[in-house]
């Protein structure tokens, strides 16, 4: 048995809360970079294994979302391409590429920040993700808006 082959235990509000201040701490990065500040973690057996932050304007290239570069990090850290073990911490609910790519590294389990009504997942109907993928939303979600909106108004003034 590999040392990341294993069920994952069941989710807790404070490990929860824990790594989204992880994936907060990366949309902070993307934030004074000028990107648009979304910041993801994909963790494994308690053990962050990847790490991304929106790159979009910096690598002029509208694929480099914070997801993106997570699951990358994370697949080169574990050895393959499969995430089944791991959880995607994401400030803000992803968008139908992610969810998409998701699908395809069969992740166990997605939890999001904040909604995004125009262009998350959940607004094209949802049934993007994996079957036997976890969702869950709204893990410090006032902390992943506000600075959505911080980044917003800022490029408004």
């Amino acid at each position: 048995m590999s040392f990341f082959s294993f069920e994952e235990e069941e989710p807790q509000p404070q490990q929860d809360d824990f790594y989204m201040g992880h994936a907060l701490r990366e949309a902070e990065l993307a934030y004074s970079l000028e990107e648009i500040p979304i910041g993801a973690i994909v963790v494994c057996r308690n053990r962050i294994v990847g790490r991304g932050h929106n790159l979009t304007e910096r690598l002029n290239d509208v694929t480099a979302h914070a997801e993106m570069q997570a699951f990358t990090a994370a697949a080169q850290t574990l050895g393959g391409k499969y995430l089944k073990d791991c959880t995607l911490y994401v400030t803000i609910e992803p968008c139908v590429m992610c969810a998409g790519a998701s699908y395809w590294m069969q992740i166990g389990r997605i939890v999001y920040g904040a909604r995004e009504e125009k262009r998350g997942f959940l607004s094209k109907g949802g049934s993007i993700l994996h079957p036997k993928t976890k969702l869950q939303g709204g893990v410090r979600a006032v902390e992943c808006a506000g600075l959505m909106k911080r980044f917003f108004a800022s490029r408004r003034d």
